[in-house]
């Protein structure tokens, strides 16, 4: 069995960003990837400092070969199931792999966005349907663009976008808006054109238009949606991690969850962080990781070198 100081499950600009700070600690560190990044439909990223516009693929592939740089390992695989063993270690059993011991826990899994159930929503995911306006709002900026209702906050959504866009329609589709929520969208020039959604138009490639059940179809060139997110924590709660009354596992500042050895970074915790701000998390749970094996290795060198009176 290989022994590591951290095992980071999740190899996105959050655990990533942890590998790197710990293997110039000079900690052992393995990452486990699945190879599942959430933005991977995405082309390009943005409001990351220095690599606005890049690839995802590319900034993962880039962070790689960092933490390979500093002796960090990687493996591409799916962990299974993981264990404690004695004082705050893990046993971490992987897919088809060799089993890996770690005295510290990183999880980095991320979440997944449910979307509205309906033509050309998955297809286009990340590509002219978009989630995040100030990942893709610019690119949009000044054309016909949407808002698909039918999921949480839209009425609100809509007022966000609406700072890019004069051309704004809201699809409430499912949803019954309210006369204040009529006025308040009126007040703001956002159009609303009730009734169900049946599909998004997609001519040559591209989406052109939102149809809806009459038959109508509205032109547009972009449409925004705000999805349920749903966080990735199954290894959390197997682990024993408390969670709040929405599903998010509880954490301190530093990442720390309520069973000692664990930590979480990125969007398995915080629904709300961008790339950089997942990035900025992994490298303050690492930091924080380090002080406890630090302590750790102090209370074992203590042990074994008992004063001699």
């Amino acid at each position: 069995m290989s022994e590591y100081d951290v095992v980071i499950i999740g190899g996105g600009a959050a655990g990533l960003s942890a590998a790197l700070v710990l293997a110039r600690a000079r900690r052992r560190v393995a990452v486990i990837d699945a190879g599942a990044p959430r933005n991977a439909p995405a082309a390009h990223m943005h409001g990351f400092l220095s690599r606005d516009g890049l690839a995802p693929q590319d900034l993962l592939a880039i962070g790689r070969t960092e933490v390979e740089s500093y002796g960090g390992r990687l493996i591409d695989g799916r962990v299974t199931g993981i264990e404690p063993d004695t004082g705050t270690g893990f046993h971490v059993s992987l897919a088809g792999g060799v089993p890996l011991r770690a005295r510290r826990l990183l999880i980095a899994t991320g979440l997944r966005d449910e979307l509205p159930d309906l033509p050309g929503v998955r297809e286009r995911w990340g590509r002219d349907l978009l989630h995040c306006p100030y990942c893709h709002g610019y690119e949009v900026r000044d054309q016909p663009v949407a808002v698909l209702g039918g999921t949480p906050d839209a009425v609100a959504h809509a007022h966000l976008i609406r700072q890019w866009s004069a051309d704004l329609i809201l699809f409430p589709h499912t949803d019954t808006l309210t006369a204040d929520q009529r006025h308040q969208l009126t007040a703001r020039a956002i159009g609303v054109v009730d009734g169900p959604v049946r599909r998004l138009v997609v001519t040559d490639d591209r989406l052109t238009g939102v149809e809806l059940q009459d038959g109508r179809v509205i032109p547009r060139v972009a449409v925004f949606v705000r999805p349920v997110f749903v966080p990735e924590n199954d290894l959390l709660l197997t682990l024993g991690c408390a969670v709040d009354d929405r599903g998010w596992v509880v954490t301190d500042a530093t990442g720390r969850t309520t069973t000692p050895g664990v930590w979480v970074a990125g969007n398995a915790a915080n629904p709300r962080a961008q790339v950089i701000t997942a990035a900025g998390e992994g490298s303050t749970a690492a930091i924080a990781i380090n002080a406890d094996l630090v302590d750790d290795d102090l209370r074992n060198a203590t042990h074994d070198h008992p004063i001699n009176l």
